[in-house]
């Protein structure tokens, strides 16, 4: 099971970038605070982004999956592990975080239950 939930706000303008395929992509960086520790960095990736992006310093719950790639730059093998969105929600927009939310726990659950 490979489920992630992130709340944190926007620290940089997303990046909007068409596919070869014709689809689009949009980065993302979600800084999480921690109570006990310094921030941390989230890059998240959406995969046909419909909606206009999001400002700078907007609050947000992002729920999707972790991933790690690779990738050859400058004749070396890299990798980055990313968060592959299903959904970036504004955390104004409640009514469409909690069925989301639940969704996610829902399949957490079942896993659970046939484990």
């Amino acid at each position: 099971m490979n489920v992630v939930v992130v709340k944190g706000v926007l620290s940089r303008a997303p990046e909007v970038r068409e596919l070869p395929s014709g689809g689009v992509v949009m980065n993302y960086e979600v800084t999480v605070r921690r109570a006990d520790g310094p921030a941390e960095g989230v890059p998240v990736v959406r995969y046909d982004e419909a909606s206009s992006p999001l400002d700078v310093g907007a609050e947000v719950v992002v729920i999707g999956r972790v991933r790690r790639r690779f990738f050859r730059s400058g004749g070396a093998t890299q990798s980055r592990t990313e968060v592959v969105a299903d959904q970036v929600l504004p955390i104004g927009q409640r009514r469409r975080i909690r069925p989301a939310l639940a969704r996610a726990t829902s399949a957490v659950e079942r896993w659970d239950e046939a484990g």
